[in-house]
């Protein structure tokens, strides 16, 4: 039955784009980048003994973080070191800067995978659901 209701939602969102399965989507309007995904893992062959010298000083300055608004939420990934984050950033460069003066990312012991986030534009096609120019 979930499987029937991800189908279902996935050909409405394709339908609502103009796009079918395996084929191109059509162009959308942009949409502002409102967040930064970021997936952190550690790189292969490191040394787990290393990450945890070291993570004292990141947990501290990742909470740093959160309470200065620049990480909205966290979690650890399953099965694997690593973390994903959702920050309250807009720009990839400055993510970037930033996930990179961590300790783990000072030490080359953390890479992070950053993907842009927007609101889901699909809903624009809604009946009445028009951008508004500022």
């Amino acid at each position: 039955m979930k499987n029937l209701v991800v189908s279902g939602l996935l050909a409405l969102m394709l339908s609502m784009t103009g796009a079918t399965a395996g084929h191109a989507q059509t162009a959308m309007a942009p949409v502002p980048t409102t967040r930064i995904l970021a997936i952190g893992t550690v790189p292969a062959g490191t040394n787990p003994a290393q990450v945890l010298k070291i993570l004292p000083y990141e947990v501290r300055q990742t909470v740093d973080l959160y309470l200065a608004g620049k990480i909205d939420q966290w979690y650890s990934l399953q099965g694997r070191m690593g973390v994903v984050f959702v920050l309250n950033v807009t720009d990839e460069a400055a993510a970037h800067d930033m996930l990179e003066k961590l300790p783990l990312g000072q030490a080359h012991l953390m890479t992070f995978e950053l993907m842009p986030l927007a609101p889901l534009n699909p809903l624009r096609q809604l009946q009445g659901m028009q951008s508004k120019t500022p």
